[in-house]
């Protein structure tokens, strides 16, 4: 039946290919006409190309699904498949790009032809003091700005290439921002470039993890290269825009960078705090179950995660603060700016200690729990066979020949009645003796307890 269907949709996407090609031949048909004639029919001609064949292929591309859309660009000519994209809706060439190859997406998105949100360069300049953006999807739209931040998520390699050669510059790939090597991670070209790799802490609801950027200060202008959206970078652009003389060139842009993220980690640590509060509300409990004491240490695992994130997120970041103050080419401001960055770095140092104390600690406590829940569990079970070893003795006693011939003439309902009646007497008995050993032990241990506390020097005889 799989294959069945299978073979149906295969077959209904050629029919739709078909369908795609034929309108383009007739396009394209449409347009020599168009090319041969002059004045009003060339207009009239013009518009029924527009009106008729694209927007059947804009219908047809409208109620196909997203798969059957991708194969069909893939399967097209390198021109008929960017006649085809422009026909495409705005909110569906996210989904449709991830599912096509890095050639066809970079070869459609590549060169500006058309904009997508997850390949976008982004450009500031100073307007009135404050800082404007002003989104470049366009080689042709550099020449007539002065930026003193360019910001890159996710671009492709056609992006990074023609962003690169008109401001005279390479710019890395995010996707190999992966060395650890202070070296290769903070160092200054012959030409002057400074070059710093940084983690940015992206603290989710479902994930937390640290996203490496790329920044690059050419000629006061500060290029950022990253793989996706970081609140740390959207708190800078608001600030920026609001608030007039924030920053003056890209050097400020950077510092600020590393402030916001010493904020953004100041707060995710709050969040830290009250996760670990409400988990040590649960551990203080007289009682837990095994199911809650499982729920707690996966919480906590996750805060410790978080915590190892941060710490690491503040070390980066204060290697990178303290290689900008060694390079001695900052302002008497920029260089009080990173000393303040670098305090608030070193304050989070200590909370980020303190709480591996806390969840150490935490994870500690629930683990005991378990182990009081299983030994509970255990103690009950030996108390269950201590109840049963003597009615096991008498039991075995009943199924002796012996027995039989000691009840020779009683008939057996009445002497076997009278056996489970005393297996069941001496069970009683034994759950009773066992309980109270166990009275008799817990009042001693309170006496004990009771006469150390009494003791001269202790706080309690003191008080």
């Amino acid at each position: 039946m799989s294959d069945e269907t299978n073979l149906t949709e295969a077959d209904t996407v050629k029919d739709d290919l078909a369908e795609v090609q034929d309108l383009l031949a007739k396009h394209r048909l449409v347009e020599d006409v168009v090319r041969r004639q002059e004045g009003t029919r060339h207009d009239l001609v013009e518009n029924l190309v527009h009106r008729q064949h694209i927007g059947e292929l804009r219908a047809l591309f409208a109620r196909l699904p997203t798969v059957s859309v991708a194969l069909i660009l893939s399967a097209l000519p390198d021109e008929d498949r960017l006649i085809a994209w422009n026909e495409i809706a705005e909110e569906r060439i996210d989904d449709i790009l991830e599912l096509l190859s890095e050639e066809i997406r970079e070869d459609l998105v590549g060169d500006g032809r058309h904009t997508s949100t997850k390949v976008m360069v982004n450009a500031f300049e100073l307007h009135n003091g404050r800082m404007r953006q002003i989104t470049v999807d366009r080689p042709g739209q550099l020449a007539n700005i002065k930026p003193i931040w360019v910001d890159l998520v996710a671009p492709t390699p056609r992006v990074r290439d023609w962003v690169g050669r008109h401001f005279g510059l390479e710019l890395p790939d995010p996707e190999d921002l992966t060395d650890l090597e202070a070296s290769a991670r903070f160092y200054i070209e012959d030409n002057g470039e400074i070059h710093l790799h940084s983690d940015f802490l992206l603290d989710l609801d479902t994930e937390s993890r640290n996203v490496p950027v790329a920044f690059i200060l050419h000629k006061d202008i500060l290029f950022s290269v990253r793989t996706e959206e970081l609140p740390v970078f959207r708190l800078q652009r608001l600030r920026a825009r609001t608030q007039p003389g924030y920053v003056t060139c890209g050097t400020d842009v950077l510092l600020d960078l590393y402030a916001a993220d010493a904020e953004y980690s100041a707060d995710a640590l709050e969040d830290v705090y009250a996760d670990l509060e409400s988990a040590g509300r649960h551990v203080l409990n007289t009682r837990m179950t095994d199911e809650e004491a499982g729920l707690i240490l996966a919480d906590i695992a996750r805060q410790e995660d978080l915590n190892g994130r941060i710490r690491r997120n503040v070390l980066d970041t204060r290697r990178a603060v303290s290689f900008l103050t060694r390079a001695k080419f900052l302002s008497a401001q920029q260089q009080e700016d990173a000393r303040q960055i670098m305090r608030d770095i070193e304050s989070l140092d200590g909370h980020t200690s303190f709480l591996f104390g806390k969840i150490n600690f935490l994870m500690d406590a629930v683990v005991g729990f378990i182990n009081i829940n299983q030994n509970q569990r255990i103690n009950k079970l030996t108390k269950l066979s201590i109840v049963f070893m003597p009615i096991n003795i008498v039991a075995g006693i009943g199924g002796m020949s012996e027995f039989s011939m000691m009840t020779e003439g009683v008939a057996w309902p009445l002497s076997y009645g009278a056996l489970t009646v005393t297996m069941g007497i001496i069970g009683w008995l034994t759950y009773l003796a066992l309980r109270q050993a166990e009275q008799r032990e817990i009042q001693r241990k309170l006496e004990s307890t009771s006469a150390a506390l009494k003791r001269p020097g202790t706080p309690a005889a003191k008080g």
